[in-house]
């Protein structure tokens, strides 16, 4: 809005509840995936309801529905995870055989492969019902991202932060998308003051990556590019949900590559795998 001098006034704001969002009972990979925080805000946009939609880029899938494309990124936030406990400083000073709270298979998977003896149990709910939990001794910590915990001002609940080698976040993470129909010259233009080009390179090669995988709700993967000049570094993960088994890639390369390079670490990871790696769980 003050990137065009307009008033709140101006702009009409639609809050539609997702599936994602109403399914609180039993983990979304059982249900559909990433594609359930999308479904209804995208019917919405393709109806004409709306005019754009923004995402948190973690949970947009990799194919979009014709018409529809990510035509604007806001400046990344705090990729990192944020580990939360009232009884430990951090992951590795918890103690054996805590209970740990997530819902997230990639987290879940990262979780058991730096500590097996930890049991980790799934955790839904909206952020204030986790948070609730915890307080409550449902576990003895949680993760979360810390964008999140940041953008709604409870920087302060955060233990410490999980630094990015050993646990790579998920591909988007931190990173605000904003959809809108294609074609849609007029929304195109009002976007392009808010748009911030290196956030786009960087999801550029990390959505590349995750497409060659079929990444979704599913798998256990983590990617994070970064950028150095004109240089773009991407590191990608993927485990086996128990965290018994992982494989890692990484490249470097010119920035205006990014897609390229994620595809690449992508099919580095599947040759490593091997046929049926993604399969078996």
């Amino acid at each position: 809005m003050a990137a065009h001098g307009l008033s709140e006034e101006a702009f009409e704001i639609e809050v539609i509840k997702t599936s994602g969002d109403r399914i609180q009972d039993r983990p979304l990979s059982e249900v559909g995936g990433k594609g359930l925080f999308t479904k209804e805000i995208e019917e919405a946009l393709l109806d004409g309801r709306i005019d754009i939609a923004v995402h948190s880029s973690k949970d947009m899938p990799t194919i979009l529905p014709d018409g529809l494309a990510l035509t604007a990124f806001l400046p990344r936030e705090d990729v990192r995870d944020a580990f939360l406990s009232p009884k430990a400083g951090s992951l590795a000073e918890l103690p054996q055989n805590a209970v740990v709270g997530s819902s997230s298979l990639r987290r879940q998977a990262m979780i058991k492969r730096l500590r097996p003896d930890i049991e980790v149990v799934m955790y839904r709910g909206n952020l204030q019902t986790r948070l609730r939990k915890l307080a409550e001794g449902a576990v003895d910590a949680t993760l979360l991202a810390a964008a999140g915990l940041n953008r709604l001002g409870l920087e302060g609940e955060i233990t410490s932060l999980l630094d990015t080698d050993p646990f790579l976040p998920a591909v988007g993470q931190g990173a605000i998308c904003i959809e809108s129909r294609e074609g849609d010259a007029a929304t195109l233009d009002r976007l392009a003051a808010i748009h911030d080009q290196l956030t786009q390179t960087r999801l550029d090669a990390e959505r590349a990556f995750l497409a060659v995988l079929d990444g979704s709700c599913r798998t256990p993967i983590g990617g994070l590019a970064t950028l150095d000049g004109d240089q773009l570094h991407f590191k990608g993960i993927v485990l086996k949900p128990d965290g018994s088994e992982a494989h890692e890639a990484e490249a470097t390369g010119a920035a205006e590559n990014a897609a390229k390079i994620g595809v690449g670490v992508g099919e580095t990871l599947k040759m490593r795998m091997g046929p049926g790696f993604l399969s078996e769980h």
